[in-house]
């Protein structure tokens, strides 16, 4: 056992072939796809609305509500199972095996269900619990496989649960009758990708080191410095609520988290079909307030079909979580989430300028900064917290941070579903932009606690 300047212990000795008979880049790419596999449930449902509408006739809070019961139990369920997973309460197996069970079951229902009921119970509560398990033990695991750069490497793993559903909604798209198979093969796929990561990922000794590193000389590198920046001191949880701090990021959460989900839905619904002039659900649903007939397969904006604005966005939704921590890395955490914040507010502000003046190309424009900013600002928080309140109590600090994505789906949601039932879309759009406005201002209040007041931060 190495100790550096910090005081942090490192393991350094047994090697990832002696400990696991393989380069530990498996441990990386298993949980990735992993994660991509079951990106489905939250964003393939998301980019389903407008298919789901169709099929089986509901009001659009009706088709919303599993996907706000879904966010509730997965974020409920995420930072517990990792919290478990560190203390070695919980195997990975265990929770990979049951995770990867209950994802595939859960798109399963999607595509077999016709009643609302079997669809909160086996898609939204068993689906969430599921997809926390798989989403829990892939970040713990490539965390622990990486101390050298968690952040990074845990940033684009998770953005895979965005990116890897552009398939699946591309495909929707084109042609929403297809959805029962759809949902199906991805259930198929969940439980392939996800099986195979419970069969060969494990986790590594508490501690463990990379042997190839020196832990010493790497702690005292300005690039690593900059990369894992030291708290003052170690907060625990009830510390860290009384700092002001917490709350802030917890708050920044919410109406980002909220934004997100809801643009999801708002581009997937922008160009979304209207079988009968009866049905406001969803004859609301297109953002430029240009009907569309029934004979057609999807409302066209731009040239460009709705189902690609959604693939874009979705894509740039994972690689901006990557690119945001390279780019925290240089300029700082808290200046780059401020950064990703005002992109998602223009993202917001275009989307709107798109709907009051009936530009179509400019909703496809908005979706750019609108996906880098829609995503990268989980991995910015859940760095935070680390540089805020320090390593020893990371993983409730985090799961406190973790749980407001509960509270951000059901915002989100009930954005989706006043836009889906009003007629004035504009409205709503700016509303969106006021709400991550307030989470950018609140951003640039953060400071790292634990500082004297008379001293500059």
């Amino acid at each position: 056992m190495i100790r550096d300047w910090r005081g942090r212990d490192y393991l350094v000795g047994d090697t990832p072939q002696e400990l696991i008979n393989r380069p530990r880049s498996w441990m990386f790419w298993l949980p990735w796809a992993a994660m991509a596999a079951i990106g489905p449930m939250q964003y393939g449902y998301a980019a389903a609305v407008p298919a789901l509408l169709e099929t089986h006739g509901w009001s659009a809070i009706a088709t919303l509500t599993p996907l706000a019961v879904w966010i509730v139990c997965q974020a409920a369920v995420a930072l517990p199972a990792a919290l478990l997973l560190r203390r070695g309460a919980l195997g990975i197996r265990v929770a990979l095996w049951a995770g990867g069970l209950l994802s595939g079951a859960a798109l399963l229902t999607v595509a077999l269900a016709r009643d609302l009921p079997t669809i909160i119970a086996g898609y939204a509560l068993l689906g969430g619990v599921g997809a926390g398990l798989v989403y829990g033990a892939c970040t713990e695991a490539v965390a622990r496989w990486y101390p050298e750069r968690p952040a990074a490497r845990v940033g684009f793993t998770t953005g895979a649960f965005a990116y890897g559903t552009a398939p699946l909604a591309v495909a929707i798209g084109l042609d929403g009758r297809g959805l029962q198979p759809l949902f199906v093969a991805a259930a198929v796929v969940a439980w392939a990708a996800v099986g195979a990561a419970a069969v060969f990922v494990r986790l590594p000794p508490r501690n463990w080191w990379p042997s190839h590193l020196d832990p010493r000389i790497w702690a005292l590198d300005r690039m690593a410095l900059r990369r894992e920046p030291r708290a003052v001191r170690q907060f625990s949880l009830g510390q860290a609520l009384r700092t002001g701090s917490l709350p802030t990021l917890v708050s920044i959460l919410v109406c980002a988290g909220a934004v997100s989900i809801f643009d999801v839905i708002a581009l997937a619904t922008s160009g979304a079909l209207v079988p009968s002039a009866t049905t406001p659900e969803i004859a609301g649903a297109t953002l430029s307030g240009v009907a569309t007939t029934p004979e057609i397969a999807g409302a066209i904006f731009g040239g460009v079909a709705p189902w690609a604005a959604v693939a874009l966005l979705l894509v740039l939704n994972g690689v901006g979580r990557a690119c945001a921590m390279l780019a925290a890395e240089v300029a700082g955490r808290g200046r780059t989430l401020s950064a990703v914040l005002a992109l998602l507010t223009l993202g917001q502000l275009l989307l709107a300028w798109g709907a009051v003046t009936g530009s179509e190309a400019m909703l496809l424009v908005a979706t750019v900064p609108a996906g880098f900013g829609g995503g990268a600002f989980y991995p910015l928080i859940a760095s935070l917290v680390r540089e805020y309140f320090g390593e020893e109590h990371t993983a409730p600090i985090n799961g406190v941070v973790y749980s407001a994505k509960a509270v951000a789906g059901l915002v989100g949601v009930g954005l989706a579903g006043l836009a889906l039932t009003v007629s004035d879309h504009a409205a709503v759009l700016f509303l969106a932009a006021a709400v991550v406005l307030a989470a950018a201002v609140l951003s640039v209040t953060l400071r790292q606690p634990g500082h004297p007041v008379t001293l500059p931060r």
